[in-house]
Order: structure tokens, then sequence, then C-alpha cells
């Protein structure tokens, strides 16, 4: 029953089975999921309670389940995605000061882009990340470190467009 449910949480209920680009469509699919969740409200310190409760419980199901999966870090596990989008989403859902869907609809699909960016391409130090953690946290921690450039990387477009705007 528990590996099940590890199984579940890792390929993001069968997203990670997916033919074609499972990271992507696991990324995307959590920025539409952070969408339906500001379109209801959500309160942010709800969002980073499960954030949070996700991310601890996805480093035991990623050990518990090692020998599941024919590789370690493998591309059926998608919860790394889901834990890397939601970095630059939750820090867009926290500074979205306006309560404006558009502008968050705009931000969160510029995060989905540059985390893809940064998570395909695994620029230093993604990459001595990738190459040299082969455990659960390693599969984690490339992600979530894509999803902080994401976020620096927003932080900066807004300061330009400010500035120049």
């Amino acid at each position: 029953m528990i590996k099940k449910l590890n199984i579940s949480l890792l390929t993001m209920f069968g997203i990670g089975y997916s033919k074609f680009a499972p990271g992507t469509v696991a990324s995307f699919l959590t920025c539409v999921i952070y969408i339906i969740l500001f379109i209801c409200n959500v309160q942010i310190l709800i969002l980073l309670f499960f954030f949070l409760i996700i991310l601890l419980y996805s480093f035991y199901a990623i050990e518990s389940t090692k020998n599941y999966f024919k590789e370690q870090d493998s591309r059926e596990i998608v919860i790394d995605e889901f834990i890397g989008q939601s970095v630059p989403i939750l820090t867009i859902y926290y500074l979205n000061f306006s309560n404006d869907l558009k502008n968050f609809i705009f931000l969160s699909i510029l995060s989905f882009i540059f985390f893809r960016f940064f998570d395909i391409l695994k620029p230093f130090p993604i990459n001595l990340i990738d190459k040299n953690l082969k455990n659960n946290f390693g599969i984690i921690l490339d992600d979530l470190v894509a999803g902080i450039f994401s976020v620096i990387t927003l932080l900066i477009l807004n300061s330009v467009l400010t500035y120049v705007v």
C-alpha cells in the first residue's frame, strides 16, 4: 500500500509514464494546479505547508522505491519537477499583491519557460548536482536550484521592465 502511494506520488499519479516529455508535462500541470489554487484563493501559508510536506516526503519516497525504477533518477519520477516548478510559482503567488489572474497566469507561463530552460540545460551549479549527487537528495536538489534560478530570472526581468516602463 505504501509502495503504491510512493510510486503514485513520484510519478504524479501516472504523469511520469507519459511517452512525450514527462518532466515538461509535469511542470506544465504544476502551473495549472497553482492557477486553479490561485482562482480558489487558497492562502499562501496552506500552499507552503503542503509544499513542505510533499518535499520532505519525496526524499523518503524516492529512497524507498529506488529498486522499483530502472535507474535512480528515472524519467518516470517527476515529483522533482513539481517541487522545482513550485519554487517560482509560490514566489509569484506570494508577490502577486494585486490578485490579478491574468498577471498570475502570464508570470506562471514565464516561470514554466525559465524553469524548463534551467532544468533541461542544467547550467552551473545544477550540472554538478545532477552529475555528482546520484541519490534522493540530488534528484530533488537540482530541480530546486533550477526553480531558484527561475525566481532570480523573474525578479531581474521584473526589475528591468519596471525600470524601463
